[in-house]
């Protein structure tokens, strides 16, 4: 049993889990991380990390045979040859959709981590004032003021490019030198900055090391070199992962184990103590079951695995699920609207050359019902654009040799490209639980998943189309598209909610600094805890709440408050 027991456990070791660990460690707690998926080690297990697409099988492609076998991980954009082994096919870990949802998984130690998109804006006041303004899920039981000094702590540590803009809407951070431009994106956003008053078009802000500061070299990690194969594993760790990052930072303290081949399958209730005392786990290979403790506990397996775990730890006094008394666990899913997309040329600028691999796009914060509800929707959407010269010449009716190479030699016309990131509203409707009869290969009930759109998303992307295509228009765009995508829920891979945080333990899961309203030595930091999306990417606060959250458990434990 001894060798079973330790000071805290994080389950999972993604975004979250990695931070969990890092924290932990760094206070002197012997911590154990949990991993469902393979060990995957910096630089030792990336695979394709160098590799030109002559060198691979089919040429970075994903052959037909695997299309059709997996469709929904084919759907993901990042999902290629080289990157196919950071990601869970269809039929590694099954699940039953009620209604269309794309759930895209990485099990492997650092998860997500290794192929998410590195996008990083903070939330406002707005977005966390939000609910309880515009009447919708349940009022936040932080505001900004709480998160923002541990924003300014992680983002020293993950390495943060981007512009100071001084908005409210988008909060200024920690930035390294931000990412530059091309002359046509320039050129649309002081069309659309001059014609907008409450509009402005900024660069992304994202977590690359564009200039690495002394502590980005202490652990180990080197300039981007804007290469954009990041979902490979970067060699310069140039990009945040915590594989590359949280850690090593941690095992360098000595106080961290991880345990690969992990599959979580319950948080372990102790009738008699009255608390949480530790999990329960099944060998993903030897499917051994083992029992592993500690006084408290952090579950960071990706918000709806995390939902799994808690809806799955049924005991005597929570026979719905772990802290469930209210039947509010596995309610309230929301996720992110990716579902439109514009385009269109650019004339001019034929003098100039496209050239680099940015690993960021130009974006633009919310505007609409930011300050006051003025729209017929609730919320509104993030905007993103990048401009590019289209293909090359491709003059294949002249003869090889010089004449080829001069007719070819010059780049295609520019194009612009427009997306949305819609804020979506956590429903009661939207909701994930247990299926009653099917059971995964590790004898863990089979997730069922009931998410859909309604009809509030329908009207904030067709205001997307008509913004959209009026900034296109005035940036100078010309033949302008229009595209809906109709892609399932979850492809956005932004799913949240189900353990929400909130004031009231009858409406909500978790309190103020992620700690479970009826089981006080567990913890969720990851997506699941959301009580509200934002349009913002979500990973940087989620790394916030952990960090936060951690330091006040452990203040809890060292006063005896957590046993």
């Amino acid at each position: 049993m001894k060798r079973n027991e330790f000071d805290a456990i994080v389950v999972g070791s993604g975004i979250s889990g990695g931070w969990a660990a890092k924290e932990f460690c760094e206070k002197g707690l012997k911590t154990l991380v949990l991993e469902r998926g393979r060990d995957v080690q910096h630089l030792k297990d990336y695979p394709t990390m160098t590799s030109h697409p002559w060198e691979m099988p089919h040429r970075n492609q994903i052959p037909l045979q695997d299309k059709k076998a997996n469709p929904v991980v084919n759907r993901c954009y990042a999902y290629k040859e080289d990157t196919e082994h950071f990601f869970v096919k269809d039929t590694e870990h099954p699940y039953v959709q009620d209604k269309p949802f794309d759930w895209v998984r990485g099990y492997q130690v650092g998860g997500k981590s290794l192929i998410w998109a590195r996008q990083t804006q903070r939330w406002s006041k707005y977005d966390f004032e939000g609910p309880a303004r515009d009447g919708f899920a349940v009022d936040w039981p932080i505001r900004y003021e709480d998160i923002e000094p541990w924003y300014n702590y992680v983002e020293k540590f993950v390495g943060i490019s981007g512009s100071y803009e001084g908005l409210d809407t988008l909060p200024d951070g920690e930035f390294l030198k931000a990412w530059e431009m091309n002359c046509v994106e320039k050129e649309i956003r002081d069309r659309v900055n001059a014609h907008y008053q409450d509009r402005k078009f900024i660069i992304g802000r994202c977590a690359h090391l564009t200039e690495p500061k002394e502590e980005h070299l202490a652990q180990g990690r080197g300039q981007c070199m804007a290469r954009n194969q990041c979902y490979r594993g970067c060699p310069f760790g140039a990009y945040f992962s915590s594989n590359s990052s949280t850690l090593p930072w941690a095992a360098q303290t000595g106080n961290l184990t991880i345990r690969p081949d992990s599959v979580v399958h319950s948080v372990i209730w102790d009738e008699e103590k009255g608390k949480a005392t530790g999990v329960r786990v099944i060998d993903r290979i030897t499917q051994e079951a083992m029992e592993y403790f500690a006084p408290v506990i952090f579950i960071n397996a990706s918000a709806l695995n995390t939902n799994l775990i808690l809806l799955n730890s049924q005991s005597r006094r929570f026979p719905a699920g772990l802290g469930n008394d209210h039947g509010v666990l596995g309610k309230y899913i929301a996720f992110h609207n990716y579902r439109g997309t514009l385009g269109g040329v650019f004339e001019g600028f034929e003098d100039k050359q496209q050239f680099g691999r940015r690993p960021t796009a130009v974006m633009m914060p919310n505007f609409r019902n930011v300050k006051q509800q003025e729209m017929d929707f609730l919320r509104g959407y993030m905007t993103f654009y990048s401009a590019g010269r289209e293909g090359w010449g491709g003059k294949l009716d002249v003869p090889f040799g010089a004449e080829f190479k001069e007719a070819n030699s010059k780049q295609g016309p520019w194009h612009v490209f427009m997306m949305m990131q819609g804020e979506t509203i956590p429903k009661e409707s939207n909701q994930v639980s247990l299926d009653a009869d099917l059971k995964d290969e590790w004898g863990i009930p089979l997730l069922r998943v009931n998410v859909d759109y309604d009809q509030n998303d329908e009207k904030v992307l067709k205001d997307f189309f008509e913004q959209g295509e009026e900034m296109l228009t005035i940036g100078g765009a010309k033949n302008i598209y229009k595209s809906d995508s109709k892609q399932a829920p979850g492809l956005d891979i932004h799913e949240m909610g189900g353990v929400r945080m909130g004031k009231d333990p009858l409406t909500s899961l978790l309190n103020a600094f992620n700690q479970m309203h009826l089981a006080p030595n567990v913890f969720v930091t990851d997506g699941a805890c959301m009580t509200s999306t934002g349009t913002q990417n979500p990973s940087i606060t989620y790394m916030a709440l952990t960090a936060r959250a951690v330091d006040y458990a452990v203040r809890e434990l060292k006063k005896g408050n957590i046993k």
